[in-house]
């Protein structure tokens, strides 16, 4: 990788949200962690959208990333035939959106893995000419064959790792199951590619599996959305290229440091999705695990610490846990410390003051459980236990309403008609198109922020 000069580092600011007595005997003890990152060298603090079509020389800095599109060319991409012209004129419409200087590289993926673009190993550098050619090797691609996404991902990974950029990123569509692998060859890709890049993932049409389309971005750290309509394939292109192009800092880890006798209970990020860290530390020296990010924008992101402290006594406190944000040396020298923040215990004999629930953390939980009862719903339906499902959606339309998540509240409605949304009374819907089922499944896991 290459070398990381300290002013091209957006600035990391982190807030600690809890409430920090608990009562004699109380173990427990939850923080949520904003972490905010801003100006970094790519967008010097302006909208990412707006970033993403400024010259290359923005703030002094010549862009740093590598970025690899992986289009599905099996064959169920021929039908309909718009399918496939519909991918391709994404393709390029993300392609129009790098950033000159960018290093990129087009996959054709079927059954195998093909380069479309330049070819021979290599990454392209983006600029008029090689963007030109880029989109001229996309009409030659057509529909054939099966689908075995995790060669697609080893070919992404091989390309991208040789590029000496910070930010190495994929772009990922498919419109039908993985049939032409075991599932644990796709599970192997992953895992080798983890840490190494990030990937958006998107599922078009209606015959894909979402489980392992979101199973793609969470195992990358990217986010995963349906396209059902492939007339909306180049918006939605275009836009994740352009977040692609606002990042400025990879590898950000969030370090947790415990006292002797803290368990820590889970660790997850909570805004703008829902996704389990917990499983992915890696341990960073004694008493310290490293959860893993990905990488960072002009953004903001929230995350949900548990941890169980040792009994104590009234009127006693103590530093429950450390929380760092982490930027390693690509060299190997020592990693550099963007922010911290700290998690605390107090113990009181005050009712209220130990009783109270912080409304961040009360809000964040509401949001964690809402996606998984949308899952747990979904699954009970398609499995025919009807009166598990709607009671799973009910308590899905509850949570989402009382939290002011109008966006999962408008797609609940679509396969469940709402009686009472502040009791979670419903009744599933007879007949629910495809679309909206696995568009409300795709996006069960993004949230809203807390109302300040």
């Amino acid at each position: 990788m290459a070398n990381f000069s300290k002013s091209n580092v957006p600035q990391f600011s982190v807030e600690v949200y809890q409430n920090e007595f608990l009562p004699e005997g109380g173990r427990e003890v939850n923080g949520i962690i904003t972490v905010t990152s801003t100006g970094g060298g790519t967008t010097g603090g302006v909208p990412l959208a707006s970033a993403a079509h400024a010259p290359s020389h923005t703030a002094g800095q010549a862009p740093n990333a590598a970025v690899v599109i992986m289009v599905d060319c099996s064959g169920s991409m021929d039908y309909p035939p718009t399918k496939m012209r519909n991918a391709r004129d994404a393709t390029a419409a993300a392609i129009d959106t790098l950033r000159d200087g960018t290093s990129f590289a087009v996959i054709g993926g079927t059954h195998v893995a093909k380069e479309v673009y330049p070819g021979n190993g290599r990454l392209a550098t983006a600029d008029p000419q090689t963007r030109a050619q880029a989109k001229g090797a996309l009409r030659r691609l057509s529909a054939g064959g099966g689908t075995a996404i995790g060669t697609w991902l080893r070919l992404a990974d091989r390309l991208l790792g040789g590029a000496e950029v910070n930010i190495r990123h994929g772009i990922l569509l498919t419109d039908g199951r993985n049939e032409h692998e075991a599932p644990e060859d796709l599970r192997a890709a992953l895992d080798a590619c983890a840490g190494r890049f990030t990937c958006d993932a998107r599922g078009v049409g209606t015959d894909w599996e979402v489980k392992e389309v979101t199973a793609i971005a969470s195992a990358l750290l990217g986010t995963a959305d349906i396209v059902a309509d492939p007339a909306g394939l180049a918006a939605d292109f275009t836009q994740m290229m352009e977040n692609a192009m606002g990042k400025e800092v990879a590898d950000v880890a969030l370090r947790l440091w415990t006292p002797v006798g803290v368990e820590i209970k889970y660790v997850k990020q909570v805004a703008p999705t829902v996704a389990e860290l917990t499983d992915r530390r890696t341990e960073a020296g004694p008493r310290a695990g490293d959860y893993p990010t990905g990488s960072w924008g002009d953004e903001s992101r929230d995350y949900h610490v548990c941890v169980q402290v040792p009994e104590a006594g009234v009127g006693q406190e103590m530093l429950a846990a450390r929380v760092s944000l982490i930027l390693p040396d690509p060299s190997g020298g020592a990693p550099q410390t963007l922010s911290q923040g700290l998690v605390r215990a107090v113990w009181t004999d005050d009712m209220v003051a130990s009783t109270s629930i912080n409304p961040q953390v009360a809000h964040y939980t509401g949001q964690a459980e809402l996606a998984q009862v949308i899952q747990q719903g979904l699954d009970a339906r398609k499995s025919g236990d009807f009166d598990g499902a709607t009671a799973k959606l009910g308590r899905a339309v509850q949570l989402a309403s009382a939290s002011g998540n109008e966006d999962t509240a408008k797609l609940l409605s679509k396969v469940v008609d709402v009686v009472d949304a502040a009791t979670g009374t419903v009744r599933l819907k007879a007949k629910v198109a495809d679309a909206d089922e696995m568009t409300l499944e795709t996006r069960s896991t993004k949230t809203v922020r807390v109302k300040k």
